[in-house]
């Protein structure tokens, strides 16, 4: 391993603190029994895992599965049997494009940054202007959440604080006119990545949907191709309420992946494997914590590694 990523690990380590004290400490104590491996330890993972967020299905079907590898390699062992379950979850983690490109084939990369109110979106959309200006790439954010006038507020906080400019109009107004002005902007000024700001009202509101799907259509049409992906920013704490939001979204926009805040504020870390199981997108960036440098490129050996070593 090299230093920059033990330095990771152990940094994700830390802050994964809570998940580490429920899920992991559970789990230990499940497989600490002594004795033959059996259907007791197995009901206990079972209980465990589901406690931890994994959800029911995303459970049956990993202990299902360890059940089936157990019996094949013989194995008795639980610190054995604890390396199993270890590969199972990187196993489910790891399918699917975790990286985040900020490259388009022509113009600027356009992202649709989505979720629901109080999920940290437009906070994430600062910290990601952030990480990209300190990359060295020119960032323009477009403020399309006009329906709550603290969004386009704490938008225009990040873009003096970051020095990247913003689009904006009134309160109230269209969000597709808003997008489409960001998107217009952002090919007459040859900016590297635009960052759109949506509206979050509440996810039961059809409109809302329908309001989404407008502004990836306005945004195609100014920039072909764009946009380029839809970030969906869900709240780890909010556990399978969150993974509800996500099907919603899911199932109106072509949603490119998934961050994952506030992972530093919840002992029910599972969801995580819950998410990439039940929905198919992959992780790409994970909250840990208030800082810029707290929202970090999900990986998942390294996700694993920093949770069970």
């Amino acid at each position: 391993m090299t230093e920059p990523r033990r330095g990771v690990i152990g940094r994700l380590r830390e802050r994964l603190g809570r998940t580490r004290s429920g899920l992991v400490e559970n789990i230990r104590r499940v497989f600490s029994g002594g004795g033959a491996v059996g259907d007791e330890v197995f009901d206990g993972l079972e209980e465990v895992l589901i406690e931890a967020d994994l959800g029911v299905d995303t459970t049956l079907s990993i202990v299902e599965h360890m059940r089936s590898v157990a019996k094949e390699r013989r194995i008795q062992d639980a610190d054995a049997l604890y390396e199993v379950l270890k590969q199972e979850l990187t196993t489910i983690l790891e399918p699917g494009d975790h990286a985040l490109r900020w490259e388009a084939d022509s113009g600027p990369h356009v992202t649709l940054v989505v979720g629901v109110n109080g999920s940290g979106k437009t906070t994430t959309i600062g910290k990601l202007a952030a990480h990209l200006t300190a990359a060295g790439k020119s960032v323009l954010l477009g403020a399309a959440d006009t329906f709550r006038a603290a969004a386009v507020e704490q938008l225009t906080i990040w873009s003096e604080r970051t020095g990247v400019p913003i689009i904006k109009h009134q309160d109230g107004a269209d969000p597709a006119a808003v997008a489409y002005d960001a998107a217009d902007a952002a090919a007459a000024r040859g900016v590297d990545c635009l960052l759109v700001d949506t509206a979050g009202r509440l996810h039961t509101k059809v409109n809302l949907m329908e309001e989404l799907k407008k502004i990836q259509r306005v945004v195609g049409k100014r920039l072909p191709g764009a946009p380029h992906d839809v970030l969906l920013v869900l709240d780890a704490t909010t556990g399978q309420n969150g993974l509800q939001q996500a099907k919603l979204f899911t199932e109106a926009l072509n949603v490119t992946g998934v961050a994952l805040t506030k992972l530093d504020g919840t002992a029910k870390g599972g969801i995580v494997v819950a998410i990439q199981k039940q929905l198919g997108i992959p992780i790409k960036l994970i909250g840990v914590g208030e800082g810029v440098d707290d929202l970090q490129p999900f990986n998942a050996a390294d996700f694993v590694e920093a949770l069970f070593a």
